[in-house]
C-alpha cells in the first residue's frame, strides 16, 4: 500500500534558521549576564570606595574631636615630689628599717642626710612595671621622704614605659605612666602616694596588670582630689600619647638633671647629673653615693674665704 504523505523533516534552509535563532537567544542571555556582572561588580566598587571614604572620615573626625593631651604639673616630663602626705611619711618611716639595725635589733642608726650648702638634686625614673624600680622605692623610700621633708634634696619621678610589651599584650607599663600623669595633673599633691603604690605593690612581669578602673580605684584610694576627673583621666587613658612620647624622649636623651645621659634601664637614678650604679635595694649605698656626690658639688663651687687684710695699728 502506498501513501501520498511526506514525513515532517525540516528543510537544511529550515534547520539552518533554527540553529541561528537558538545561537541568537544564547548570545543574547550571555550579554545580559555580562552587563548584570558589570553592573553588581560596579556597585560592589562603589559601596566599598563609600565604605574606606566613611572610615577615614570618622577617623580624621576623631582625631581632630580627641586631641593630644599632655599634662599640667610637669617639668622635664617628671614630678617634683614637693609635698609628702602625713599617712604616707609614716607608713614608709615604719615600714622600712633602717640598714644600720643590729641583728640583735638593737636601736638604728640615724640616716645620714645631704649637708651640703645646695639642695641635692635627685631623678628617679620609674617603670611601674619594673622588680628593679619598685625594689629601690621600697629600700629607699623612708630616707627619700626625709629628705624631701627636710629639704636637703628634691626628688623628682619621671613615669617612662620600657616593659610595655610584657604585659599580656594590656600595656600596663605605658598605662600606668599615663595613670600617674592623670593624679598628677588633677591631684599633685597625692602623686608621691600613687607612684609609691604601684611600686610598693606591683603586678609581675608577663601578668595583664592592673586593668584601667583598678588603677582608678588605687588613685581613689590615696585620697586623690577630684576623683571623678582623674578616674575619667585613667579610663580614657588621656595622656597615653604623652607617655610613650616622653619615654622616646628619655631613650633619646639628655636626661633631665643631666648633660648627656640618656634612659637605659628602669629604675635609673640620677644625682647632681651623675647615674647611680650601686645596689637598688641597699640605702645605705645609695645615702653614701648621694652624700659623695653633693660634697663633690659642694667643693667644686665653694667659693674660697677672703684673705684677711691688714688693718692700720693706731699711734699710740
Amino acid at each position: 500500500m502506498s501513501s501520498d504523505e511526506t514525513p515532517n523533516v525540516p528543510t537544511p534552509r529550515n534547520s539552518r534558521e533554527v540553529v541561528r535563532e537558538k545561537a541568537q537567544k544564547v548570545h543574547a542571555q550571555q550579554s545580559r549576564a555580562r552587563i548584570m556582572r558589570r553592573i553588581i561588580v560596579g556597585v560592589l566598587a562603589i559601596v566599598a570606595v563609600g565604605a574606606i571614604g566613611t572610615a577615614v572620615t570618622l577617623a580624621v573626625s576623631a582625631q581632630v574631636s580627641k586631641p593630644q593631651l599632655t599634662p599640667t604639673g610637669m617639668e622635664g616630663d617628671g614630678v617634683l615630689v614637693s609635698e609628702v602626705s602625713a599617712s604616707a611619711a609614716s607608713i614608709d618611716a615604719a615600714a622600712t628599717p633602717s640598714p644600720e639595725a643590729t641583728e640583735a635589733g638593737g636601736e638604728a642608726a640615724p640616716t645620714p642626710e645631704p649637708t651640703t650648702a645646695s639642695t641635692v638634686d635627685i631623678h628617679v625614673y620609674v617603670d611601674y612595671l619594673s622588680p628593679d624600680a619598685g625594689e629601690f622605692e621600697r629600700a629607699n623610700a623612708r630616707q627619700l621622704v626625709n629628705w624631701i621633708t627636710e629639704g636637703a634634696a628634691s626628688v623628682t619621678y619621671h613615669p617612662v614605659a620600657l616593659l610595655t610589651a610584657s604585659s599580656n599584650g594590656t600595656k600596663y607599663s605605658l598605662r600606668a605612666a599615663a595613670a600617674a600623669a592623670c593624679v598628677a595633673t588633677y591631684s599633685p599633691a597625692q602623686f608621691y602616694a600613687f607612684n609609691h603604690d604601684l611600686l610598693d605593690d606591683q603586678p609581675e612581669v608577663n601578668t595583664d596588670g592592673f586593668s584601667d578602673a583598678e588603677l582608678a580605684d588605687i588613685a581613689g584610694a590615696v585620697g586623690a582630689d577630684n576623683a571623678k576627673t582623674v578616674r575619667s583621666c585613667i579610663e580614657d587613658k588621656d595622656y597615653v600619647t604623652w607617655a610613650k612620647e616622653a619615654t622616646s624622649r628619655a631613650l633619646e636623651g639628655p636626661l633631665d638633671g643631666s648633660d648627656d645621659l640618656v634612659l637605659a634601664s628602669a629604675p635609673m637614678i640620677v644625682v647632681n647629673g651623675e647615674a647611680y650604679v650601686g645596689a637598688l635595694d641597699d640605702p645605705s649605698e645609695f645615702s653614701q653615693f648621694v652624700l659623695t656626690v653633693a660634697s663633690d658639688a659642694y667643693y667644686s663651687t665653694a667659693t674660697p674665704s677672703p684673705a684677711p687684710t691688714a688693718t692700720e695699728t693706731p699711734a699710740p
